[in-house]
């Protein structure tokens, strides 16, 4: 029991140190990058704002880690109104959708991350919901049912998707604004990393700082994960204060190289280029190859290792690039290297 509530109580000290490390609202000191959404979504909040009403449903989509969750919480903080936090899987039938949006107070925000992941039963009930602000529930069954049609308040959803394409048409236009959140780069990613360490008291060099940012996949949920382990190393092997030695030796530790990849990554790669010649090669048969799920190397590695030019999607699969080969060290084919010298030229 005494391990339990020990294991709780880590968990909710966890939990409430990502809360403290996560912006309040869109000013240009707290929040981070996303110039452009920042733009558009301070336009949207006064517009909503003079004229007294809640704010249109927004979309939000990007890889996971890079600031969906924080956004919804600034909206909801901009506004001056309540969030209510839940994600598509836990919407299991349409009475659990019911029962979170009759408990919804005019104006607040229904934030539903992994919208792409709801059923498609609680979807439908959904869109009578977003447009005219009512349900239309069916009690009883057969010749005597009928429906009854419940108002709601007037709320706002906001949904978070890694993967908009999965998203049915249908509910994805009725979101009134459409945003992409992007990568940062290293100079937003070290000025993240400096501000969680003035809020967690931790004394780090600022070549440490840009160290730890570079390595951090441009991603802030990464660099401040990175940043706290960083910080355990430094109070155990060292004297407490972060310095580029001690960021270096502590990444290395963790498996973190000098290009952000870590030991998947590293696996991934190598196993696209030892074992199928720098591809193509399916995504499933790579998942197989790593023992991965096809999800986790889609959603998690490999928007990383597209935009920093470590692999290339064609219609057969996934190719290995000459980056890759330079990192790995390795000697490419020599129909791979042709093609590169043609592509060059």
């Amino acid at each position: 029991m005494k391990e339990r509530l020990a294991t709780t109580k880590a968990r909710d000290e966890e939990r409430n140190l990502e809360l403290s490390l996560r912006p309040r609202r869109l000013d240009d000191a707290d929040y981070i990058n996303q110039d452009t959404v920042k733009r558009n979504l301070r336009v949207l909040l006064e517009a909503a704002q003079l004229r007294k009403e809640p704010l249109e449903h927004v979309l939000l989509y990007g890889p996971p880690g890079i600031g969906k969750t924080t956004t919804a919480y600034c909206i909801a903080n901009e506004m001056g109104v309540q969030i209510r936090v839940t994600s598509g899987p836990a919407i299991e039938r349409a009475g659990d959708l019911a029962a979170i949006l009759t408990n919804c107070n005019p104006g607040d925000v229904l934030f539903i991350d992994e919208v792409h992941r709801l059923p498609r039963i609680v979807e439908e009930v959904l869109y009578p919901a977003m447009e005219e602000f009512h349900l239309d529930i069916v009690l009883g069954k057969g010749p005597g049912a009928r429906t009854l049609r419940l108002p709601l308040p007037r709320f706002t959803l906001v949904g978070a998707t890694t993967r908009i394409g999965r998203l049915s048409s249908p509910l994805r236009d009725r979101f009134g604004a459409v945003y992409r959140l992007d990568f940062f780069d290293h100079d937003a990613l070290d000025r993240v990393v400096m501000r969680s360490a003035r809020i967690l008291d931790i004394d780090v060099e600022p070549e440490a700082g840009r160290e730890i940012a570079r390595r951090s996949r441009g991603t802030p949920r990464l660099a401040n994960r990175w940043l706290k382990r960083v910080r355990d190393y430094a109070q155990v092997r060292a004297d407490g204060r972060v310095t580029l030695a001690v960021a270096r030796a502590a990444l290395s530790e963790l498996e973190v190289d000098e290009h952000g990849l870590d030991a998947v990554d590293r696996q991934l790669l190598g196993a696209l280029v030892d074992k199928f010649g720098g591809g193509p090669v399916g995504l499933d048969t790579m998942a197989a190859t790593i023992a991965e799920e096809p999800d986790t190397i889609a959603d998690v590695y490999e928007p990383f290792l597209l935009q920093e030019g470590f692999l290339r999607r064609t219609p057969q699969g996934r190719v290995a690039t000459e980056r890759t080969y330079k990192v790995l060290r390795r000697t490419p084919p020599a129909s791979l290297a042709t093609l590169w010298e043609a592509e060059r030229s």
